[in-house]
């Protein structure tokens, strides 16, 4: 993308209409005859649930990941859900999960009786640290959910050594980063999702990998795992009407698969020009007092599903009124800690009361518009108007 003019300071540009966090449209336009016969094709096979499409998918998508067995579902909460069943832990058992992230990670945690644990972020990488988690292991640990948040890997060597020496299961909340490689210290490289036990996901419409409504996987290099999660999301069953454990009922249907088998083979062009866009702003927005652009953690690539900024001073709140003024959307991912929502108040998530930078973040950051779709005067419009707010 070139210079434009006026995040240099030479001119102002004119207004940029209708901005989207995130232009769904425009995606859809430029793929629109794929998807609509695609979509047409599963309308016309009557095969809605479990048809041609889904199997399809879900070949492509272990192809893709490197993941030996894919289980597609109805969200990314139920393959967290699904994915916490599976592990066959027990009421009272804790799981480590960030302070610092959607409900959903946590949520599943408490509706199986389990018990969360939440521990702080790194407030740079906005991701979990191994010594924060260590710092929270007890005789009842049973697992982690490490979450790949805003798109890049959280630091995972360290993870996975720790849940070795302590015998944890390890299961990613991949649902913001799928596309993105970590990358070992030997050099070995890996799909996020695919580095621990069990990897989540989900396709909500917004996401990198986006559905045109619900719909989520899970993935294991495991067999025996495998097995164990198709049975649980298929109502404990592995032969029909045999139900061999409580399970549940969860299906990716094949709608939403035929979409994602035309997205999936544009999703590592989409995190190019994802790149691209946040490479955009990073170079305009540097160097700007009270304002940091988001650290890129070394040994992962980084498919931005947000472009996540931080204010100090307590002006975020006074930057978004500025931006929506000048009709720039953007969204605080995520203002209360979880530790904090009226949800756990009264359980042993909510004694933990404050962690340092988890309370940081929540006061501080703010997202900018982010996708695959960009025009260059969209963005240099954008960046004219934040730093208008700082000059």
């Amino acid at each position: 993308m070139a210079t434009p003019t006026a995040p240099d300071g030479s001119a102002q540009l004119p207004p940029v209409t209708n901005i989207q966090m995130v232009d769904l449209k425009a995606q859809y336009v430029a793929m629109q005859d794929e998807v609509d016969q695609a979509v047409l094709d599963v309308i016309r096979s009557g095969a809605f649930i479990n048809g041609p499409a889904v199997k399809t998918f879900q070949a492509n998508l272990e192809a893709y990941l490197g993941a030996e067995r894919v289980i597609p579902c109805a969200n990314g909460t139920d393959a967290l859900q699904i994915a916490l069943m599976a592990l066959g832990l027990e009421p009272g058992d804790e799981v480590i999960v960030p302070a610092f992230t959607y409900v959903a990670s946590a949520e599943v945690i408490a509706l199986l009786r389990l018990s969360p644990v939440m521990v702080d972020a790194d407030p740079r990488t906005f991701n979990v640290r191994a010594e924060d988690i260590e710092a929270a292991i007890t005789p009842r640990t049973k697992a982690i959910i490490p979450v790949h948040l805003f798109g890049q890997s959280c630091d995972m060597e360290p993870i996975m050594a720790l849940a070795s020496k302590h015998g944890l299961h390890v299961v990613e909340d991949n649902a913001q980063a799928i596309g993105a490689t970590y990358t070992f210290s030997d050099g070995r490289q890996a799909r996020t999702g695919t580095i621990g036990d069990i990897g989540c996901t989900s396709f909500y419409p917004s996401k990198n990998l986006g559905a045109y409504g619900d719909g989520g996987a899970i993935n294991t290099n495991d067999k025996v795992l495998g097995d164990k999660l198709h049975k649980v999301a298929n109502h404990g069953q592995s032969v029909r009407y045999y139900h061999d454990i409580v399970g549940c009922n969860s299906r990716l249907d094949s709608i939403q698969a035929a979409v994602l088998n035309c997205k999936l083979a544009r999703l590592d062009g989409y995190s190019d020009r994802r790149r691209a866009a946040a490479d955009y702003y990073d170079a305009h927005l540097q160097g700007i007092d009270g304002l940091l652009t988001p650290a890129r953690q070394p040994n992962s690539t980084h498919v931005f599903h947000q472009y996540t900024l931080r204010v100090d001073g307590g002006r975020r709140d006074a930057l978004q009124e500025h931006l929506k003024a000048a009709g720039v959307p953007s969204m605080i991912y995520y203002p209360v800690a979880l530790y904090d929502q009226q949800a756990f108040a009264g359980t042993a998530a909510n004694e933990v009361n404050f962690l340092p930078n988890t309370d940081l973040l929540c006061k501080e950051v703010i997202s900018l518009p982010m996708h695959s779709e960009f025009e260059e005067a969209t963005l240099a419009y954008i960046v004219e108007q934040v730093r208008n707010f700082f000059a």
